[in-house]
């Protein structure tokens, strides 16, 4: 632990001109009498760190001194990939070799360019969680994770409904989709997605399994993704809408859904006006949807659903025609 630490405080003075003790100490999240005894360590090892006295003095290396311990490991360079996605990083439990891997890249540049890393960072940043997401991650991440690191086969426990199986799964892919974590995994010959707050139980197994050359995270993602997608869209729905409610739809419903019937609608009617065939969730989703595109979008199918929206219409005339103005 205290190796690790001097390696990283060697960076942190080789990637800065000087640091001052108490940034030290932040940074290595110790105290700054820790951070005093392990300048002394080092400059015992023979590292060449010098100490400036005074109200703007700090710690430095002399000489131009350059570590060779830049190199990056295997779960470094892994976790350099998603160091764009902080809040993954943490709930994975690599936050700190994404933070070593940033050091050894930043050591590794030439002055000129050391802050390139800082100017990236406070010009984007990525916050993958929807709003109102729970902050919390599932408690068993950290180890389907670990499994996932280290292609073990894990047997776990999956609720579904109001039952629980037991699944001996082959952890292949972690997807972080609007702040909810899934699992990728082959159950015997398949593959499926589990969503990881499901998981009550996980047993990582010794055992690792051989990964199937062809198989392509996001590949297969994309297409469970669409596939799951049109699963949800189990009702038909025909609509009229003017050019603005085509315009509209594909922001109050589903936008490939959206897309496709726009894109297979008939010729225009004399009043710029096209027919189209909408797949929707339920028609009390399509009716809350639909609701938002007002006078731009006629419901004609199915009847249900059109007579809810006349009686809707009504009453709004009712509040907002001659006689309900008080």
């Amino acid at each position: 632990m205290r190796a690790a630490r001097l390696i990283k405080l060697v960076l942190l003075l080789q990637s800065r001109t000087s640091m001052t003790g108490s940034e030290l100490a932040r940074q290595l999240e110790v105290s700054e009498r820790t951070v005093a005894r392990d300048v002394l360590a080092l400059s015992e090892a023979g590292v060449p760190v010098y100490a400036d006295r005074g109200r703007s003095g700090g710690y430095r290396l002399v000489g131009g001194y350059r570590t060779r311990l830049t190199g990056l490991g295997r779960t470094e360079a892994e976790a350099l990939f998603l160091s764009g996605v902080p809040s993954a990083l943490r709930e994975i439990g690599l936050a700190d070799a994404a933070s070593a891997a940033r050091l050894k890249i930043s050591a590794a540049l030439r002055p000129e360019l050391r802050d390139a890393p800082a100017n990236a960072a406070q010009r984007f940043h990525l916050d993958a969680p929807g709003w109102w997401q729970p902050a919390d991650p599932p408690e068993l991440l950290p180890a389907i994770a670990d499994a996932v690191w280290d292609d073990r086969r894990l047997t776990a426990r999956y609720r579904r409904r109001d039952a629980e199986v037991e699944r001996d799964l082959d952890p292949y892919g972690l997807v972080l989709k609007a702040g909810v974590w899934y699992l990728a995994a082959r159950a015997g010959a398949d593959f499926r997605v589990y969503r990881v707050d499901r998981f009550t139980a996980v047993t990582v197994g010794e055992e690792r399994f051989l990964r199937a050359e062809d198989f392509d995270l996001p590949v297969f993602w994309e297409a469970r993704a669409a596939e799951f997608t049109r699963s949800l869209l189990r009702e038909q729905t025909v609509l009229r809408l003017t050019p603005e409610g085509a315009r509209r739809l594909p922001h109050v419903t589903d936008r490939t859904a959206a897309r496709e019937a726009t894109e297979s609608a008939g010729p225009p009617d004399d009043r710029g006006r096209i027919t189209v065939t909408l797949g929707v969730e339920s028609l009390e989703v399509a009716y809350e949807q639909l609701l938002a595109l007002g006078p731009e979008a006629e419901v004609l199918e199915p009847e249900p659903l059109r007579e809810r929206f006349a009686s809707a219409a009504a009453r709004s005339a009712e509040l907002y025609g001659p006689e309900g103005v008080p």
